[in-house]
């Protein structure tokens, strides 16, 4: 009689295959899932700048700037803006969002009431070498 390797009950060879297969399948997903999101951030930043640029003149961190800078602006564009800034990480942005930060983030801030201190630090913190894993994918 040959016997079988088997692990809780399970054939030892099935399992390896089974483990192996969604393995597999799961880094695939993962992977997938990477690059659509992060071509999604990429279209998106893509967007702001144009957006941007429609209104005033200059590169894509230039006309980003001025929408910070311009009191005109809606707090939601300048939140954006930010954001868009701090995905791009070029320095030149820093002085315009350095100059509105203030380092006192409350628990919760509405997202349109005022320009976010919590956005700005971390598009302050990828500018100043954050590790910005996205960007990878989209900038070129």
């Amino acid at each position: 009689m040959k016997k079988t390797k088997e692990i809780f009950g399970f054939d030892k060879a099935m399992l390896t295959k089974w483990f192996l297969y969604w393995s597999v399948l799961g880094t695939g997903f993962f992977i997938l899932t990477f690059l659509i999101t992060t071509t999604w951030i990429g279209v998106d930043v893509r967007e702001r700048c144009m957006m941007a640029q429609s209104k005033y003149e200059g590169d894509c961190v230039g006309a980003l700037t001025k929408v910070v800078d311009n009191q005109e602006s809606s707090n939601r564009e300048k939140n954006y803006a930010i954001w868009a800034l701090g995905q791009l990480g070029d320095k030149r942005a820093l002085p315009v969002l350095l100059k509105y930060y203030t380092g006192k983030i409350p628990d919760r801030e509405p997202y349109d009431a005022g320009i976010s201190q919590y956005g700005l630090k971390k598009a302050i913190k990828l500018i100043d070498g954050g590790f910005n894993i996205s960007a990878v994918v989209w900038r070129r």
